[in-house]
C-alpha cells in the first residue's frame, strides 16, 4: 500500500478474477469454443491474453470485425457462458476474505458498485448465487457501455450512479486492461493477483497488490 492516506468513499469491483477466482474456467470455455467449434488456430495462452472487454470484442480480435453477424455472435457468447457456468457453478465462491470485507465496507457506509465487462446473465449468476446483491447500489455490465475496458466508461458510469467523484473511488481489478480503465477514469486501484503477476502491471494508480481480501494493507482503507 502506498504511504499516503487514502480514504475512498466508494469501492468499484470488477467481477471475474476480482470477486471470484474463475478466470481459468472462462479461459477453458473460450478455448474450447474458439478452437473446437469455430476452428480458430489459437493456443490456450493466447486466449488468456484476449480475455478482456465484451465477448463481441473478443470475437472481433480473434476473427476480425464483422466476421459474425450480431445474432451469431450473441449465440456464440451464450454458448460460451452456459459452458462456463456449468463448469464453474459447483465451485462458485467469493475470493477469501471478501465476505467480511464487503460487510465491513457496508458498516462504514462506503458505497459499492460492480463494473464488469460481463453480460448481465453472468453477473446475476454470481450475485444471486452468492446472495450478495444487497451490497451494491450500482451494476454496470457489458450491456450498459458502448466501449469496454480499457475505456473508462464502465467505472465512470458506476461512479456517476453512486454520486461519488472519480477521485474518491477505489477500483478492485485483476487485469491490466481493467487497471488501465481505472487510470483513464482518474481512479486509484487495488490489484488482485489471481490471473496475473505483479510484474505484468506498470500503472501509477496502483496502491496495492493482494492475493485475497485478508491482506492487512486493506485495513488502512477504513
Amino acid at each position: 500500500m502506498q504511504h499516503e492516506k487514502f480514504s475512498p468513499k466508494a469501492f468499484l469491483f470488477d467481477l471475474n478474477g476480482t470477486m471470484i477466482n474463475d478466470m481459468d474456467y472462462h479461459n477453458h470455455a473460450w478455448h474450447d469454443i474458439l478452437t473446437n467449434t469455430l476452428g480458430a488456430d489459437i493456443s490456450f495462452a493466447e486466449v488468456k491474453k484476449e480475455m478482456y472487454g465484451k465477448n463481441q470484442e473478443l470475437l472481433d480480435r480473434v476473427f476480425g470485425k464483422n466476421h459474425f453477424s450480431n445474432a451469431h455472435a450473441e449465440e456464440i457468447s451464450m454458448q460460451k457462458e452456459l459452458s462456463y457456468q456449468q463448469a464453474y457453478g459447483p465451485h462458485l465462491s467469493l475470493i477469501s476474505g471478501l465476505d467480511k470485507f464487503l460487510a465491513k465496507a457496508s458498516s462504514h457506509q462506503i458505497k459499492m458498485a460492480i463494473g464488469s465487462a460481463a453480460i448481465p446473465f453472468n453477473i446475476d449468476f454470481v450475485l444471486d448465487g452468492l446472495q450478495i446483491r444487497n451490497y451494491f447500489e450500482a451494476i454496470v455490465s457489458a450491456a450498459d457501455v458502448i466501449i469496454s475496458k480499457p475505456d473508462p466508461e464502465t467505472f465512470l458510469k458506476g461512479a456517476e450512479i453512486l454520486g461519488i467523484e472519480p477521485k474518491d473511488c477505489l477500483v478492485f481489478e485483476d487485469a491490466p486492461k481493467g487497471v488501465e480503465a481505472a487510470l483513464n477514469a482518474g481512479m486509484k486501484c487495488v490489484v488482485l493477483t489471481t490471473m496475473h503477476t505483479a510484474d505484468e502491471f506498470n500503472y501509477p494508480n496502483i496502491i496495492a497488490f493482494i492475493s485475497d481480501y485478508n491482506d492487512d494493507s486493506l485495513k488502512q482503507l477504513f
